[in-house]
């Protein structure tokens, strides 16, 4: 092994924080990230439309298959030392090359996710500004803001944003709760039943269609394993707040769902949803719970949406420190805040980024939700599932070729059942692009071609440093890679 190969200890500039986070702290980043109350609200309404009364149970589904990926996912957990999720876990798997194109691929999902969203937090934020006083304001005014202000916490450290992310989560969950109790209290609209889940609901030809948008809504739960080298005790907080995050997720978006398909009735709530998607669940609490709540929910979406950023800034900030610190990226994004200890010039980089996007956006006076919102974040949700059914194929590979470690024979068939189900989820979503855009035949293709684009200039790249320097190629997925781990407790034949 030679000099440049050895994991050398990083230098003060490119530390983190170690131990600022428990299993609850990465939960809430985690869950924060996927914004319940943007889903349940501004998405669960168009699912159900598209797939009937049976929506609510399409939460569950993509909630059991999500598990199913993360057995296999927090299995590798033990068997890494490195931050850096698919990127790391590929590599492990499948070799330097995917590797790097992996976390070139996960670098701009989530920037696609992140940035995308600010159009519906302009979006929003303008509606909220005149519902509540009457004036009118841009809504790239309002995005603006929020560009700030997450640069602004993020740059603080990881401890400050999970204590702002924790009680943002709390609110909305809590207004949520709060109608689902109502509604159930009072029996919903002639009665509750459990139509949702009858064979006629989950065999409705719009289940299919909607399966994007179910999971589009556990975006980010994989981002647990970046927190790594902030984490407490990590070998524990990492797995456990992976399977917290997934359970809570999906038990929560199919109640809350269900809960507002008996709020209008079996027989209504389809055609409720259709004809006014936005307003479904304002609706029904104002007519369940009360006029005032419906304005406390309103603010809540807001923050909701905000909680997603910071989030999604948190994991794109830990992507790109990590590939800095592997040379895949300028070195100066691999440099830490000197007080703070947070990736605070990957933070900045990715601000202006927004900023610049959002910025085109509005000169251009393009829509900031069907345009910015749908049009980007469409390329987030397909890499990311597409880096999701990678890492199982990693996690697949790496256990084969250490089948007599502890756990490896259900860590590979989970992730082998998981590859598949992501798959066909993925071919799926594809075929029926067009719900998740709105968009004409030719900007979806364009925007489908992106995630293999990426992952074609990310091979190529690492192809060229194996070439050119081989030094910069070997320090790919981190010491992961480069110097194996101690075995685990009960593996006497190590990794």
């Amino acid at each position: 092994m030679t000099a440049h190969t050895q994991a050398q200890p990083p230098r003060p500039s490119a530390q983190l924080k170690a131990g600022a986070l428990g299993a609850t702290g990465i939960m809430f980043m985690v869950v924060a990230a996927a914004a319940p109350l943007t889903v349940l609200a501004g998405v669960a309404p168009l699912a159900i439309s598209i797939g009937g009364i049976g929506a609510p149970a399409g939460y569950l589904a993509a909630g059991v298959v999500l598990t199913i990926f993360a057995a296999g996912f927090t299995a590798m957990n033990r068997h890494t030392r490195g931050a850096g999720a698919f990127y790391a876990y590929i590599t492990l798997g499948l070799g330097r090359t995917l590797g790097a194109a992996a976390g070139v691929l996960a670098v701009v999902s989530y920037n696609a996710l992140q940035i995308g969203a600010y159009g519906l937090l302009g979006t929003q934020s303008a509606a909220a500004f005149d519902r509540f006083t009457g004036l009118t304001a841009p809504w790239w005014l309002f995005a603006g803001v929020g560009i700030a202000l997450v640069w602004a916490l993020g740059r603080r450290g990881i401890d400050v944003g999970a204590k702002v992310l924790g009680v943002l989560l709390i609110a909305e969950t809590l207004i949520l709760v709060l109608l689902a109790a109502a509604v159930l209290i009072q029996g919903g609209n002639g009665g509750l039943t459990a139509g949702t889940f009858s064979v006629d609901a989950l065999t409705h030809p719009g289940m299919l269609a909607i399966l994007g948008f179910c999971f589009a809504a556990f975006m980010g739960f994989e981002s647990t394993a970046l927190y790594r080298s902030e984490a407490r005790r990590p070998d524990r907080a990492i797995p456990r707040a992976t399977f917290a995050s997934v359970a809570f997720l999906a038990l929560f978006y199919c109640l809350v769902a269900w809960a507002v398909v008996q709020a209008f009735g079996d027989a209504d709530a389809a055609a409720a949803a259709a004809a006014d998607p936005p307003g479904l669940f304002f609706s029904a609490m104002d007519s369940y719970v009360g006029g005032w709540a419906g304005d406390v929910m309103y603010v809540l979406v807001l923050t909701s949406v905000l909680a997603s950023q910071l989030a999604f800034h948190n994991a794109i900030n830990r992507y790109s420190f990590s590939l800095a610190g592997d040379g895949l990226l300028p070195p100066v994004l691999g440099r830490s805040h000197p007080r703070f200890l947070s990736p605070a010039n990957a933070g900045a980089v990715q601000s202006v980024l927004a900023a610049v996007v959002v910025s085109a956006f509005a000169v251009a006076g393009a829509d900031p939700y069907l345009q910015l919102m749908l049009m980007v974040n469409t390329p987030g949700v397909l890499g990311v599932l597409t880096l999701q059914a990678l890492t199982s194929a990693a996690v697949l590979a790496y256990f084969l070729r250490r089948r007599s470690l502890r756990g490896a024979a259900t860590a590979s068939t989970c992730a082998a059942l998981a590859m598949a189900l992501l798959a066909l989820a993925l071919w799926f979503i594809v075929a029926r692009i067009g719900l998740l855009t709105g968009a004409g035949t030719a900007p979806n293709a364009f925007l489908v071609g992106l995630v293999p684009a990426v992952l074609i200039v990310g091979i190529g790249w690492a192809l060229h440093l194996k070439r050119h320097r081989p030094d910069i190629h070997a320090l790919i997925g981190g010491q992961d890679v480069r110097s194996p781990p101690a075995p685990a407790p009960g593996d006497p034949s190590g990794p």
